[in-house]
């Protein structure tokens, strides 16, 4: 008892030192304006804006190009005619580790807080921000896999701070292109130490089982992680094919088995989704809450624009950049669109949302649990198996996306990757035994950091990514 009373003054005094610092940060990444009495933070602004700028330049690329993405994940043998093709990795195990980044606690957490900070029209402009959310993804990993570097022996290297040094490079700008792409590499070794995860991981396995053993806890999910990354992007793509989809079965099959059980409410709940969104429903958040609240929960949970996935996609085995443009416009789709709006027609069929409504300080992940306990007593457990998988993966991929930036700045040596995975590791270990705050929100900020350099160099980028699409469109037409 004394030794769990120490670790947490000590975690009371890292948090209150950090805090300061936090919160100084915060308020620059996280600035907000107050539109109609709700804030909105610009990053979001920015991250949107992106979205539906790019959709519209490279003519709503992520319609057009949807069938062919499927395509290339399901045939990939057709499009590796090329020998050799560099890279590492196939176009699903690219995209499953894509996936295993963004597809997290996000997920379970983020979408009931959206609907009850918002109103269930949330759930409609978080669908509306994840579809142009797919022309951010494809322009980012088709520039990542242009922009990537081959290494002798076979491994890649890549990610949004190749082409943020070449493209301010070609325009005259050579240091601020070498500052800007450190600074987003910085802000990706940062944004992997995903205590978060750990930490709520743990808090639904105490929740459930009665069992509170952090430490314990903390140390077995590090000590898989390590086992995965320290084998590299071939383990991490290999790992991520078996668990993405077993993943997706069973939350996605959890979720439509409690659907189906309640089919009578589906009408009516697609009804106050649409009623909500635009206002019409008094009992709802009004249009600007249910905006607001469903593109920011989108954005937290595609990433699209912040150029994390990226580094995942830039590892692919291609000749053909444009290919994993393709099948990273699924990426959000599939974890915005499909599981996001899975989540929240639970919440909102079980009704069990309904206490929470303009709570500001709800935790999701009990109004999930919640409306998949309303099914089954025994549905939390399935929900419990689903978090940890769900942690387990977003800390295997963020730790690739960590090791990458690493590389970036001290060299691809083998001693540089082994002693970043191996630190980053320990610092996981202890991400359930403490909550410090002040350090989660630090990790955020530099998470949404990195899209300001990623999204400026999309712009710059932009002519030469229109022309590449042109041509290879006429390269595949019939």
């Amino acid at each position: 008892m004394a030794d769990a009373d120490q670790s947490q003054s000590l975690a009371d005094a890292i948090n209150n030192t950090l805090t300061p610092v936090s919160n100084f940060v915060s308020s620059i990444i996280f600035y907000s304006v107050n539109v109609a009495g709700v804030s909105v933070p610009l990053v979001v602004v920015w991250l949107i804006g992106a979205g539906i700028i790019l959709t519209f330049a490279l003519r709503f690329i992520n319609l057009r190009g949807f069938r062919h993405g499927w395509h290339l994940v399901f045939n990939p043998r057709e499009h590796l005619k090329d020998d050799p093709v560099d890279g590492e990795i196939s176009h699903f195990q690219a995209l499953s580790a894509a996936l295993s980044g963004t597809v997290g606690l996000g997920n379970i957490a983020s979408v009931p807080v959206a609907i009850a900070l918002g109103g269930p029209g949330a759930i409609f402009w978080m669908i509306l921000a994840g579809f142009f959310g797919m022309s951010a993804k494809f322009a980012e990993c088709a520039l990542a896999v242009k922009y990537r570097k081959v290494q002798p022996d076979g491994r890649t290297l890549g990610g949004p701070m190749f082409y943020i040094e070449a493209v301010f490079s070609r325009h005259g700008l050579k240091t601020v292109g070498k500052g800007a792409a450190i600074f987003f590499a910085i802000m990706a070794m940062g944004a992997s130490v995903s205590v978060f995860q750990v930490n709520q991981a743990h808090a639904q396995f105490a929740n459930v089982t009665g069992i509170s053993a952090p430490l314990a806890f903390g140390i077995i999910m590090s000590i898989g992680v390590a086992y995965i990354i320290l084998g590299g992007i071939k383990r991490i793509g290999g790992v991520a094919r078996l668990i993405v989809p077993v993943m997706g079965v069973l939350y996605v099959g959890s979720a439509l088995i409690i659907l189906a059980l309640n089919i009578p409410a589906i009408p009516a709940a697609i009804a106050t989704i649409f009623e909500s969104a635009f206002g019409l429903d008094a009992a709802g958040g009004g249009l600007i809450g249910a905006l607001i609240n469903g593109v920011r929960r989108a954005t937290y949970s595609s990433e699209a624009g912040v150029g994390s996935a990226a580094i995942a996609h830039s590892a692919v085995k291609t000749n053909e950049p444009l290919t994993e443009g393709y099948v990273a416009l699924l990426e959000p789709f599939i974890d915005t669109v499909v599981v996001c709006t899975l989540t929240g027609l639970v919440v909102i069929v079980t009704g069990v949302y309904e206490p929470f409504l303009f709570n500001q300080n709800v935790v999701g992940i009990e109004i999930t649990s919640a409306a998949f306990e309303s099914a089954f007593g025994w549905f939390p457990y399935v929900l419990l198996l689903a978090s940890v998988m769900f942690a387990f993966s977003t800390l295997v991929s963020w730790a690739f996306y960590g090791s990458q930036a690493a590389a970036y700045l001290f060299g691809p040596s083998k001693r540089t990757d082994v002693i970043f995975k191996l630190t980053l590791c320990f610092l996981l270990s202890t991400g359930a035994a403490v909550s410090l705050s002040a350090i989660i929100n630090f990790i955020d900020s530099m998470l949404f950091a990195m899209a300001i350099p990623n999204i400026i160099a999309l712009y710059l980028l932009l002519p030469e990514l229109k022309r590449d699409v042109k041509a290879y469109e006429a390269k595949i037409k019939p």
